[in-house]
């Protein structure tokens, strides 16, 4: 595929995509946490901040999409984007992998806490004090864990990030052709390229 060919419809698709998926993807995390008082550990830090970056970073790229800029702008912003859901994605099938006990997970992995200065209350914190360890599933949803689950997403998430930069403008025609709501959307995005 020539990097420098016109984009399209399917450009401002995988971006608006992508950033559906950053959001979704950051607000189950800290909803799980939040609301349900699941702990992350370091490694879901890791992956969680790999979501926060795209939110922006997918933003860029819609703007450059939607602003007509060079196509070879707006492909290498989805380059960019698919490296790091790829890398996001190894961690997730590391933590997974850690916790199905395929390998070892890191040795430092376990959530800081901050231990309170006053002696009365020491023993009291460590009694309520759960450590979370990357190696150990918190909760398994259709038998995968919160990493594995990461590695899913982030790896779907890649395939749209690469569709986005490899996919020729009219790629999605017949899409858009029986989805005419969604051709419509994707006008507003973007102008059509000759």
């Amino acid at each position: 595929m020539n990097l420098s060919a016109p984009i399209g419809k399917p450009q401002a698709l995988a971006a608006a995509l992508l950033l559906f998926g950053a959001l979704f993807i950051s607000a189950c995390s800290l909803g799980f946490e939040h609301i349900g008082g699941y702990q992350p550990c370091h490694l879901c830090y890791i992956q969680r901040h790999i979501h926060y970056a795209l939110i922006p970073l997918t933003l860029v790229t819609l703007l450059i999409v939607g602003r007509n800029l060079p196509p070879v702008i707006a492909r290498f912003a989805f380059i960019i984007l698919a490296g790091v859901l790829i890398y996001g994605a190894g961690v997730g099938v590391y933590q997974a992998g850690a916790e199905w006990e395929f390998w070892l997970g890191p040795n430092d992995c376990a959530n800081t806490i901050p231990v309170t200065k006053d002696a009365a209350n020491l023993l009291a914190q460590l009694r309520t004090t759960k450590l979370i360890s990357c190696d150990v599933a918190q909760l398994r949803i259709l038998g995968l864990s919160f990493g594995g689950w990461n590695a899913v997403l982030s790896s779907i998430e890649a395939i749209i990030a690469l569709c986005g930069a490899f996919l020729c403008k009219d790629a999605l025609a017949p899409l858009f052709a029986r989805l005419p709501f969604l051709g419509n959307w994707m006008q507003a995005l973007i102008k059509d390229r000759a």
